[in-house]
């Protein structure tokens, strides 16, 4: 292709290596969440910092827990101690920054992070999520730290991914050579009463109480309060714990004025490495207490250690704050009421604590393992970046789950609220993070989208109304979403393999797909028509791809499951709308690229016409996830993928003129929704047209690679990594309307392009076809049943580890490596397969079927 996808080379846009380390300027922007899938996070900072208390079941961007912070004191032999905040040192501006319940501008920098005091001279922030680490050092110290922190994250399970708490280990080694003695202050705020928005200080909180309890494993501060109760939905508890053994509390720093209990703290610890004991009960009206948990330690020379810290939070009531609902029997009248999934499995913060307490080793190597199987892949560091910080949406206010466990998100989130209720479908069309890593909540997004959001005639509302059985969003349908919906139900069934599940569905599934005949295709010629609201909040009309290349996968994926169940007559028929709908939907290409025709009679704005739009082939797109192949000619395909990058792409966007939402500018490089390379612009186009949306981006990206444009497809990744690189943006934030906005779930389907793997459950099947000609090659998958890496070698050696769960097989495809014969074996024990050739590369076949059990590996080499 002759484009400039170039500001880099081809060796950079597949070089591999770790994840990047951050420091300077490219500290600013960093907010990492904490935090369990449906529980809300604290955020920590590119200096180690804490920020964004968004665990009161609400969205809550640059609140800062007043003095909550943690710090060293370390004494080196009868030298004099020296005390750091553990932060690097505050970055600029210093005019102050308007943090809520604090002076802005013009007060100086904000003193509620321990800003004001000493901090450690150096930082650095390396981040893979789950992970994240910051290393801490300062010349007078005698010992340097760093701070590793993150929350469970174990795919396919997410109960355990769903803990409300953030781990802190911060590892002290002594760089002197002699022993030092060591204390972690760790302090934290009691906001017990505070609703989650404004300031967390103020009116509403008082009598809050902070307890010291100790059973033995864990040992800490418990925070509660006397002044809400259970039917408040401030109601909540915290817990600040350890397993640390020699330790110090103090619950309560001192009720003075002004400055006078940061003052009384500081001056403490600093002299002694240790707060005396204070309990001074409830708090005053309107006011709480800060509570300190202190660990102790001696470090020998050369030596380190690492001092746990626990902190869990339980807030089990969230408010419909985004709208008053209509009376319900469980909710009264006014703003509905419900309990997170996790007060289901946890009595209040403590109970927190002790379960993860109780199940450390397990929790943390179980997601140590994830990240290293992820991690491990030979794919290009910045495609794992991408991978791998995208996954924490999941961690974000984005997403929750409701109390039977059904999984919910908005798009994303604002400062204060929830970004555009309802699990979007149209949206969450691309997202296939959870498909893949926690498809058993995947699927409660269709059984919720199926069961409350169909009318009898099959229409289906795009936004899922809360409390689950409220009345149905009162709009059009999105066609979009509902077509997209019919291809995430065959994708979730391939990944789980579960009959019974899709026989539950499958008459909902047909409706839906039956009813683009009452409103889109009443001809049934395979050509949408008519009124088609979309993802970007406007209606298209008049055949167009976008919405046609989803109808036609649906058409498609519905006669293959119409097949397998049994409905002949039903597979009979879509398969010859989806005939004739290809025909016609190929005469929209116009020699380079699918164009929307627009009708002569109708005078609508926000239309693109012959316009190259990015998502033109998403239907496509998600047809090659799910093994479907080609819906229309192969070579339109190609052309028309090859130009949306050709025409779309910009290296940089000086000379872009946007008068839309900015997310790519100056010397950044993004693709475009849309561009008319050869005029006929509409005056008004459809709105969004001139933005960059990074799942477009993802989704643009790993189409190309589907179709051999591999190293476009890299620089497309390149580009959005490149636009979040901690000084523009937060590299765990990639935002569109709103934070953590869940279209950039997308990012998931660049590492099912580059393996080419291919799940089909149902049969017993995983097939890869590797995109790099790395050697070997290694990547991460996951099914409805486990979990892995595979790797092969050009020398027709293959390798599939099962990690977690298990894998039964019927067959191993190895789309890239051929042979006459085939040998497998899992532990030294030789198994029967035979090697059958394939349209590419071949397959392996076992007779009976294999079970590789967690922990085992299925080797198969391949001779001529």
């Amino acid at each position: 292709m002759e484009k400039p996808y170039t500001v880099w080379s081809q060796e950079t846009l597949r070089r591999q290596g770790p994840p990047p380390t951050y420091s300077g300027d490219h500290l600013k922007e960093i907010a990492f969440p904490l935090g369990g899938i449906g529980t809300g996070c604290v955020s920590l900072s590119g200096t180690g910092s804490l920020r964004d208390w968004e665990i009161f079941n609400r969205p809550n961007k640059g609140s800062i827990m007043p003095y909550t912070f943690a710090s060293l004191w370390a004494k080196q032999g009868g030298q004099e101690p020296s005390t750091r905040v553990l932060q690097g040192p505050p970055l600029p501006p210093y005019s102050g920054q308007g943090v809520a319940g604090f002076q802005g501008f013009g007060h100086g920098h904000q003193r509620l992070s321990g800003s004001g005091l000493p901090p450690m001279r150096s930082v650095t922030f390396d981040g893979a999520f789950p992970f994240a680490k910051v290393s801490l050092a300062d010349p007078k110290l005698p010992v340097d730290v760093s701070l590793e922190a993150y929350s469970p994250f174990i795919p396919r399970n997410p109960d355990d991914s769903g803990l409300p708490i953030a781990v802190f280990s911060y590892r002290v080694r002594n760089t002197s050579s002699s022993a030092v003695d060591v204390s972690l202050a760790f302090n934290l705020f009691n906001p017990i009463g505070y609703s989650g928005d404004g300031p967390i200080q103020g009116p509403h909180l008082g009598q809050n109480v902070t307890a010291y309890v100790d059973d033995g494993t864990i040992r800490g501060l418990a925070m509660s309060s006397e002044k809400v109760g259970e039917g408040d939905p401030a109601y909540g508890t915290m817990a600040l714990m350890t397993s640390w053994t020699d330790t110090f509390h103090q619950l309560a720093w001192l009720r003075g004025g002004w400055f006078d209990a940061l003052h009384d703290f500081w001056d403490n610890f600093s002299r002694e490495g240790r707060l005396p004991p204070r309990d001074l009960g409830p708090s005053e009206e309107g006011a709480s207490d800060v509570g300190t948990l202190g660990l102790l330690a001696t470090v020998e020379p050369g030596g380190e250690v690492t001092l746990p810290i626990f902190l869990a939070w339980h807030f089990p009531t969230f408010v419909k704050y985004w709208a008053s609902a209509e009376p319900c029997d469980e909710c009264g009248p006014g703003q509905a009421q419900w309990r997170n999934y996790y007060a289901s499995q946890w009595k209040d913060a403590t109970d927190v604590a002790h379960y993860y307490a109780a199940n450390e080793n397990r929790l943390y190597s179980e997601t140590k393992a994830f990240a290293d199987a992820l991690l491990g892949s030979t794919l290009p560091d910045h495609v794992l970046d991408a991978l791998s910080s995208q996954a924490s949406i999941l961690h974000s206010p984005t997403v929750l789950r409701l109390e039977d466990g059904t999984f919910y998100g908005f798009e994303g989130c604002h400062g204060h609220a929830g970004c555009c209720e309802g699990s979007c479908t149209h949206v969450w069309n691309y997202a296939q993070t959870v498909a893949f890593l926690f498809p058993s909540l995947e699927r409660s997004l269709r059984n919720a989208d199926y069961t409350h959001n169909q009318r009898p005639d099959g229409h289906m509302a795009f936004r899922l109304q809360l409390p689950l059985g409220s009345p149905m969003w009162e709009f059009h349908a999105a066609a979009d979403g509902q077509l997209g919906g019919v291809l995430k139900v065959y994708r979730d069934w391939l990944i789980s393999g579960d009959d019974e599940w899709l026989r539950h569905l499958w008459p909902k599934v047909t409706k839906a797909l039956e009813y683009a005949w009452e409103q889109w295709d009443p001809n049934r010629d395979g050509v949408i028509t008519g009124i088609q609201h979309n993802t970007y909040d406007i209606e298209f009309v008049g055949p167009n791809t976008m919405i046609g290349s989803f109808y036609l996968g649906a058409l498609r994926a519905a006669t293959l499951l119409a097949e397998h169940l049994g409905d002949k007559d039903r597979a009979a028929l879509y398969h010859q709308v989806y005939e004739r709908g290809k025909a016609a939907t190929e005469e929209l290409f116009n020699g380079e690229y699918y164009i929307q025709r627009c009708p002569d009679d109708v005078d609508v704005k926000y239309q693109y016409g012959e316009g190259c739009l990015s998502d033109q082939l998403i239907g496509q797109w998600f047809a090659h996830m799910v093994g479907l192949g080609h819906l229309l000619d192969s070579d339109q395909v190609r052309s028309a993928v090859k130009a949306v990058f050709e025409y779309n792409w910009r290296t940089d966007f000086w000379e872009h003129p946007n008068p839309q939402r900015i997310y790519a500018l100056n010397d950044e490089q993004g693709l475009l929704l849309c561009s008319w390379p050869h005029g006929n612009r509409p005056r008004f186009p459809f709105v969004y047209s001139d933005e960059v949306w990074c799942g477009i981006e993802y989704q643009v990206a790993s189409h190309l690679i589907y179709e051999g444009f591999v190293d476009e497809g890299l620089a497309i990744v390149k580009g959005v990594r490149s636009r979040h690189d901690g000084r523009r943006r937060n590299p765990w934030n990639e935002f569109e309307c709103g934070s953590h906005y869940a279209r950039s779930l997308a990012s998931w389907s660049v590492l099912l392009a580059l393996s080419g793997v291919q799940v089909d459950m149902p049969r017993r099947t995983i097939r890869f076809a590797p995109k790099l000609e790395t050697d070997p090659f290694r990547s991460f998958w996951s099914t409805g049943s486990g979990w892995g890496t595979f790797q092969q070698s050009q020398a027709g050696c293959a390798e599939l580890a099962v990690i977690h769960g298990s894998l039964t097989l019927a067959t191993l495809g190895l789309g890239t490596l051929s042979g006459s014969q085939a040998h497998a074996s899992i532990s030294g024990e030789t198994l029967p397969c035979r090697c059958k050739p394939a349209k590419e590369g071949c397959n392996v076949v076992f007779s009976p079927e294999i079970v590789v059990g967690q922990g085992q590996t299925l080797r198969v080499a391949l001779t001529p």
